[in-house]
């Protein structure tokens, strides 16, 4: 016997207005805290910039209403969350830049108006890409955009070289770092690679203890982004950089093969690599060396190349204990860069471990919303691309996080969301507009079973009326 159940099913816009509200609170509340902590009173900027704030957030809501009804409710609202808190710790180290004579400061103001045309760009991406599955068509151009991106940096003339990394350009007025955008790119690229190919890559091999490796000649592809990561680790002297984008490669091999083997090939190539162009190359060894023997004294004073960096950091952060010294009432300017680079040592320090961990934790519901997305989604590419997504923005956390609080050696990465850089915004911004086109598809209703046909033949199948509305899906029950 057949029954025919209904079942409504919500997209969840109302979830995300009041997720959002609750975010924007947390934000626009940590840049008035800010002013009261430095001077004793509220900014009197604050009602223009929660304006600002609120309408950016609820501007990109009305474009998820409109192009992407049925997206995870819950990413805008943890992005828009962590943008704010950033703003207002930027805002708060530029209160204190102001005072000291000679020294740069109008981080705030700079990355509102980046956070604005971020925002700007993810909405026009949610608007121009309908279909997540149109970018597999541009598998191998992507590939060509993401290492050009990656090697713009070694081109005379426009590659600078800052703080003994060589990984920004300039055109003039504008400066980018450009391998932010290359791991989408890339992303995109190992994703139409991988869902090509995983059926090879999964099941050829042989197993020698417990774990099936490869062939000989199904190494090929990552062998060459393994060369590919320790040349910009080479070359342009960026160790995360280079860690960002192998490690990107090897979760998303292990996603679509689900063999423990690549992993290990993987962590050991890595370490092998890193190892030997320690020892070879002076100023990859300098970075191992200021990790290792940050409180030597020879270490620390070293220029450039040293710890001392690394150490005012780790202080910093001491200095915050269990619960900060509180928005506005800690010494973050004295580490170097921290606005950028060493911004989760400033948030340390006056937010405390239980502030640090809480910004954590939400960077890690991100993540864990993009897999969940990897895992709805129908397609094998939006699989691989969602959960390759959301493993460089967890990814790219752990770095700096390790690196701040010498895990493992610094890297020149900045925090998403958090800290300051136009690049970073904007390449995470548009990674956000992927993760919430692809749930949209995830989360979906199936076609719906409109009626049966009274001799047993195949039922009718109607599209969901519209992309506003709830619609009902139709469920039977043998």
């Amino acid at each position: 016997m057949t029954t025919i159940e209904p079942h409504r099913v919500r997209a969840g816009r109302g979830t995300e207005l009041g997720l959002l509200a609750i975010a924007l609170i947390i934000g626009i509340g940590a840049y008035a805290l800010v002013g009261l902590g430095v001077e004793g009173e509220v900014p009197p900027d604050v009602v223009g910039y929660a304006a600002g704030l609120v309408g950016l957030a609820l501007a990109m809501h009305v474009v998820l209403r409109w192009r992407a009804p049925y997206a995870d409710p819950v990413i805008l609202p943890l992005t828009v969350a962590l943008n704010g808190v950033g703003l207002a710790m930027i805002y708060r180290l530029d209160l204190a830049y102001a005072a000291k004579p000679n020294h740069d400061h109008g981080f705030a103001g700079r990355q509102l108006a980046w956070t604005a045309i971020s925002v700007a760009l993810a909405a026009i991406v949610l608007i121009l890409l309908r279909d997540h599955r149109t970018l597999r068509r541009y598998t191998y151009t992507a590939m060509v955009v993401g290492l050009a991106l990656v090697a713009l940096p070694l081109v005379p003339g426009i590659g600078q070289q800052i703080n003994g990394a060589r990984i920004w350009v300039r055109i003039g007025p504008i400066g980018m770092q450009p391998a932010e955008f290359a791991k989408i790119a890339l992303a995109i690229f190992f994703a139409g690679y991988l869902v090509t190919h995983r059926d090879t890559l999964a099941l050829a091999g042989t197993k020698v203890l417990g774990l099936q490796l490869p062939r000989a000649r199904d190494l090929g592809p990552i062998i060459i982004v393994w060369a590919a990561s320790l040349a910009v680790l080479v070359l342009e002297r960026d160790l995360g950089t280079s860690l960002l984008l192998f490690g990107m490669f090897v979760a998303m091999l292990y996603l679509a093969t689900e063999r423990l083997s690549w992993v290990v090939i993987g962590l050991l190539l890595f370490v092998g690599g890193a190892a030997v162009a320690a020892t070879a190359f002076s100023h990859v060894g300098a970075r191992f060396e200021a990790w290792l023997h940050a409180l030597d004294p020879d270490v620390y004073s070293r220029t450039p190349g040293g710890s001392g960096q690394l150490v005012q950091g780790l202080f910093g952060m001491a200095a915050g204990g269990l619960f900060g010294t509180g928005l506005g009432q800690g010494r973050p300017d004295t580490v170097p860069y921290a606005e950028s680079d060493f911004i989760v040592a400033s948030l340390g320090e006056e937010l405390g471990l239980t502030g640090l961990m809480a910004l954590l934790m939400i960077s890690l519901v991100l993540a864990e919303r993009g897999l969940r997305t990897a895992i709805g989604v129908r397609d094998g590419f939006g699989k691989l691309l969602a959960g390759g997504l959301a493993f460089v923005v967890a990814f790219q956390t752990f770095v700096v996080v390790g690196g701040v609080t010498r895990l493992i050696p610094l890297t020149g990465l900045t925090t998403p969301f958090l800290a300051y850089g136009g690049s970073s915004l904007l390449a995470n911004w548009v990674i956000v507009a992927l993760l919430l086109r692809i749930s949209n598809d995830a989360r979906r209703p199936a076609p719906v079973l409109s009626a049966l046909t009274p001799a047993g033949g195949i039922p009718a199948l109607d599209e969901p009326e519209g992309d506003d509305e709830p619609t009902e899906r139709i469920r039977t029950v043998r």
